[in-house]
């Protein structure tokens, strides 16, 4: 099959359907030797996905024999007799790995917080992994000279020698070593039997040491060979010569072929292609090979760029979409991606942007296409890897409302399908339970409050529900300090605890593809708690998330045949019509090297290491092979959420090159492809634009049979009646009740409730002679038990307890120069209008009675009292209250009272007081303008207006989305209309 002796390295150019043409290359060499001849042909892959494709392809041709194919990361099936111990759990090693740095964090804090702490043993594994994979020893680490370096870098090293001679007593080696173990003991039985059958390593970069180190070995072998992925014959001699610096050329997309030529002794003259099939567009793969020379070189573009001709015809399959954001790039994908479905055209995306293929699948989902995403789904997003989350959360803080409903409105949770309370019965419950925890809480529900609430519902299965969750939530936060395996314990339980329902008989947690990955990974993660330590609830947290997120799940869909979407692997191995590559800016494609926190660079240059740069080569030469499909589209977005973005290096390089070359066509090539990409974007901006509708809703001014219209208002209701009638209408009429929201806070609202409580015990359970100090003792007694009671929040109580402190000197001495004896006290009081079927209530914080007879009338107020003017037209609460007290409207005052004054006390930041006296011409005003008032909204042609005069038209009302606000302006006049 190989008759010549020497290192038979082979390869295909970039743009190459490299499955297809390496089965090709393979039948056509043992086209002359019989058939049971492809059956001891062994072929190494580096890919599950290239394996598959193969075997896809030799079934194509009809029956044959297969050639062994394995993979090159699995090298004991190449010799299973090698008596290796297996690889450690890659878990285990990291479980202790975390409870070594866990120590080094507790002497050294600065170092990390505590929340990174499987993170970092994470990264510290995978330099391990790396330091095997490249045959670097512990020797070599402890030996760097750190001299020139900060004192964390002495310190991380001195760590790394500890955890080395840790980890080496653990009797079984970690998966990189005992890879090159593999490696080195079949190069060592291959030197004394090498095999005489055909051995091929294909689609290897050599990218990782134990890799190039298996390859050197088959290329030795009588029969072996090496075929190499999207090789750049176009590159000249003396580029080749210039990537021997590691420093400016790691970067470059044809460096690792560079490392592995230099192994096998030999020149890029000594690389023939595999299989006589050309590169779709040879024109177009020289134009790239020049635009990724290295920087330092990057002046050949002046002289070689002349021997480029035609650029208009190598760049005609090519288009460059230039984005003004990640929507509308992506929008633009799907539409391409449509017309390709539409045409039958095989058609991929290839993007190491998670969120830009998401959004593209989004985009498609309109029009009905599923494309295959070779990703999958982050297992963590998926419906079992949110539950499991949200359980989570229950063990660390105290349970909310908004967490317990979350929990509650789960898929996963009360799925049992059969049994006495079915999942119907559950999510009525949990409606009725939403509507009580938002009107009236608590914020933090407990079991004990789930049972008096279900004790006073009419359905009796309502308590068995409500005892279901009491057992099952109670008591989640006491644990403490636990070991992982009872960690582990105590989530798996609650999980499926909660899953089974009231019944306990079955769920669908652990069903489907999302559940038994879960399930998979619960297993393994109890298998290997033992090694795990204790931990806190929120280290717990932190593992499982770190754990979830690794995690994918490939679920059973029937997606589309000829629209994919893969990730940049994968697209080394599968062959596309067109093919585009997405969110080409710079930290996207190539990604930026992540944070190292136990080596820098210099370090790793000196140890032997791979250098950062690295993930850039691999990626710029995955860019490479993809750009030289047959059809391309280049994407990008101009801008993201945050700012400007910046376009990939890669782009760039080609951009400036193409402008650079205008007498070869340069510039007009440029311009053609953004052109077609300018025409696939007003496409997207077209699709996304709205159909113009006329605005169909007015100002609104409904207006209801006089029947309907309120007979009784409380004097706040009379400021909201002149500010904003429609929502007296909506609140009175249509009886429609804002809802509080589903997490409650300390706000305004709750605030000024807990003062008027305060300050009505404070009044109540005054005792006869007491002195000032006493008085203010008391005051803060009293605001610190309400406080306790009423608000659940250690930050507010103390803030607020902090405020009324402060205005507790302000308020007693209001109390001394205007109080006389309290005499009502949030008691409420009615007085009837004269003439019209309309009462006015209302409920005073406080009324004193004065030594002459008259009595003051106090309102308190958490922020600033209302000005004057405000009071004069709007704010008229307490001269409503005032005209009431001399009609006699509040049977504590024994009959009617003249009023001496009225004060607003306002105890905010700023304490301040508003006092005023109101005579009789006064009063008497007030009420026959608020019989005017009644009498125009008796009249059946006077319409309830929606925010008729607002204090601030940027303050939303509770009935802005009934009124359609926003489909009209302030200005626009209002429309009534008759409602029944």
């Amino acid at each position: 099959m190989f008759p010549d002796a020497s290192p038979r390295i082979f390869a295909l150019p970039s743009g190459a359907d490299f499955p297809a043409l390496l089965v090709a290359g393979l039948k056509q060499r043992m086209a002359d030797a019989s058939p049971e001849a492809m059956a001891r042909v062994t072929l190494y892959v580096n890919t599950t996905r290239m394996r598959r494709r193969i075997v896809a392809l030799f079934t194509q041709q009809g029956a044959t024999f297969l050639p062994r194919i394995r993979l090159v990361t699995d090298l004991a099936s190449a010799m299973p007799t090698a008596g290796l111990p297996p690889a450690v759990s890659p878990l285990r090693q990291r479980l202790v790995l975390a409870q070594l740095i866990e120590g080094l964090l507790q002497q050294q804090p600065d170092l990390a917080p505590r929340s990174a702490l499987y993170d970092l043993a994470d990264s510290l594994a995978t330099l391990l992994d790396e330091m095997q994979g490249e045959g670097i020893s512990p020797d070599t680490i402890a030996s760097l000279d750190v001299a020139n370096h900060s004192a964390h870098w002495a310190r991380t090293r001195e760590f790394m020698a500890i955890v080395v001679q840790l980890l080496g007593q653990m009797g079984q080696p970690d998966s990189q070593t005992r890879q090159r173990m593999l490696a080195e003991a079949i190069t060592t039985a291959w030197q004394d039997n090498p095999p005489t059958d055909p051995v091929i390593v294909a689609g290897s970069t050599g990218s990782r040491g134990t890799t190039a180190l298996f390859m050197r070995a088959v290329a030795k072998l009588p029969q072996g060979a090496i075929v190499l992925p999207g090789f750049d014959f176009d590159l000249p001699h003396q580029v080749w010569e210039g990537l021997s610096d590691a420093l400016t050329a790691e970067d470059h997309p044809q460096y690792r072929f560079f490392k592995l030529m230099q192994m096998f002794g030999i020149t890029p003259a000594d690389i023939t292609p595999w299989e006589a099939t050309p590169a779709p567009s040879p024109s177009r793969n020289a134009l790239i090979s020049l635009s990724l020379r290295p920087a330092p070189v990057t002046d050949q573009w002046l002289t070689e760029g002349q021997n480029l001709t035609d650029l208009p015809a190598a760049c005609a399959d090519m288009t460059l979409i230039e984005a003004p954001t990640p929507r509308s790039e992506a929008m633009a994908i799907a539409l391409i991606l449509r017309k390709a479905a539409e045409d039958g055209v095989t058609a991929a995306l290839i993007s190491p942007d998670r969120g830009l293929t998401r959004q593209v699948t989004a985009a498609l989902d309109r029009w009905g296409i599923l494309p295959d995403d070779s990703a999958g789904r982050p297992l963590a997003l998926s419906a079992p890897g949110r539950y499991l989350r949200h359980i989570l959360g229950l063990f660390e803080d105290r349970m909310t409302s908004e967490t317990l409903l979350i929990l509650l409105k789960h898929p996963l949770t009360a799925s049992d399908k059969e049994g006495e309370i079915d999942r119907g019965d559950h999510l009525l419950f949990t409606r009725n339970l939403e509507l009580k925890l938002r009107r009236y809480g608590p914020a933090f529900p407990t079991g004990a409050d789930l049972i008096a609430w279900a004790q006073a519902e009419k359905n009796p299965k309502t308590l068995p529900w409500a005892e279901w969750l009491a057992r099952n939530l109670d008591d989640l936060q006491s644990a403490g300090t636990l070991s992982l395996a009872d960690h582990v314990a105590r989530h798996r339980q609650l999980a499926e605890a909660l899953a089974c329902g009231p019944n306990a008989q079955s769920s669908e947690l652990w069903k489907e593809a999302a559940g038994i990955a879960a399930l998979a990974t619960m297993e393994e993660l109890a298998s290997e708690a033992a090694h795990g330590g204790a931990m806190t609830a929120a280290d717990y947290r932190h593992l499982f998330e770190a754990l979830l997120n690794k995690g994918e799940v490939r679920e059973a869909v029937q997606a589309h045949p000829r629209i994919m979407i893969w990730g940049t692997i994968e697209a080394r191995v599968q062959g596309a019509e067109l093919v585009i590559l997405g969110g080409l800016n710079d930290g996207i494609w190539p990604q930026s090297p992540p944070p190292d926190p136990w080596m820098n660079r210099a370090m790793r240059m000196e140890a032997g290491l791979l250098l950062p740069e690295r993930r850039i080569g691999l990626s710029a030469h995955d860019y490479q092979q993809a750009v030289a499909a047959p059809r391309v589209v280049i994407s990008r977005a101009v801008r993201n959420a945050d700012a400007e973005t910046v376009a990939s290096r890669w782009v760039n390089r080609l951009t400036n090159l193409l402008n650079g070359l205008p007498v070869q066509g340069g510039q007009e090539a440029l311009a053609e492809m953004r052109a077609r990409g300018q025409a696939w974007f007003s496409l997207a901006t077209a699709a996304e634009q709205p159909n113009p509708i006329a605005p169909s809703a007015p100002r609104p001014a409904p207006r209801p049979p006089v029947s309907a219209r309120p007979a009784k208002l409380a004097v706040t209701g009379i400021k909201t009646l002149l500010r904003d009638p429609y929502a007296i209408y909506a609140r009175h009429i249509l009886r429609l009740f804002k809802l509080n929201p589903l997490r409650p806070s300390p706000d305004a609202l709750l605030r000024g409730s807990v003062l008027h409580m305060v300050l009505e015990n404070f009044t109540r359970s005054r005792p006869a002679q007491e002195t000032r100090d006493a008085a203010r003792t008391r005051l803060l007694a009293i605001a610190e038990t309400v406080l306790t009671q009423e608000v659940p929040w250690p930050a507010a109580r103390a803030l607020w307890l902090s405020r009324l402190n402060r205005a507790a000197d302000f308020f007693l001495g209001v109390e001394e120069r205007l109080g006389g004896t309290p005499v009502l006290i949030e008691e409420q009081g009615a007085a009837p209008l004269t003439g019209l079927p309309f009462t006015l209530t209302a409920k005073p914080d406080r009324i004193d009675a004065l030594p002459d007879g008259r009595v003051h009338i106090f309102d308190y107020k958490t922020g600033a009292p209302p000005s004057q003017k405000q009071q004069e037209f709007y704010d008229k609460q307490l001269l409503l209250e005032a005209a009431m007290a001399s009609r006699g409207a509040f049977t504590a005052l024994d009959g009617p009272r003249e009023v001496a004054g009225i004060t607003y006390i306002g105890l905010g930041s700023s304490p301040k007081q508003d006092t005023s006296t109101p005579d009789e011409a006064m009063l008497g005003k007030v009420w026959e303008e608020l019989h005017l008032l009644i009498a125009e909204y008796m009249d059946p042609e006077r319409g309830y207006v929606s925010r008729r005069a607002m204090h601030e038209e940027r303050f939303p009302g509770d009935y802005d989305h009934l009124a359609r606000y926003g489909e009209w302006e302030m200005t626009d006049d209002p429309k009534p209309e008759d409602v029944t």
